[in-house]
């Protein structure tokens, strides 16, 4: 994950977006492409959406994760380090019997 951040960040870097990329108008962002991404399901079932919309979607989904990844890095957080305890606490809270 770390080369795919690295990647992220000198292309930000090479454009001189850094001054730009605060906490805020980050989360922001991550905000406005999810909602790029939800428009590709707007009024069609899954496999409609799915068949039209593939690579749109795909392109969506990075941007977020770009995004996201951006503002991590922003804040010094290890999203892998964060996930993972993120999943203990969901493993405590919805235990496979539930």
């Amino acid at each position: 994950m770390q080369n795919m951040i690295d990647k992220i960040i000198q292309f930000r870097d090479d454009r001189g977006w850094k001054p730009y990329h605060n906490e805020k108008d980050l989360a922001i962002s991550i905000a406005l492409e999810a909602n790029e991404l939800l428009e590709n399901f707007q009024w069609k079932s899954s496999e409609e959406a799915l068949e039209s919309s593939t690579e749109n979607i795909k392109d969506e989904m990075a941007d977020v994760l770009i995004y996201l990844l951006q503002l991590a890095e922003k804040m010094n957080i290890d999203l892998e380090e964060e996930v993972s305890r993120k999943m203990e606490k969901n493993a405590i809270k919805y235990p496979i019997n539930k």
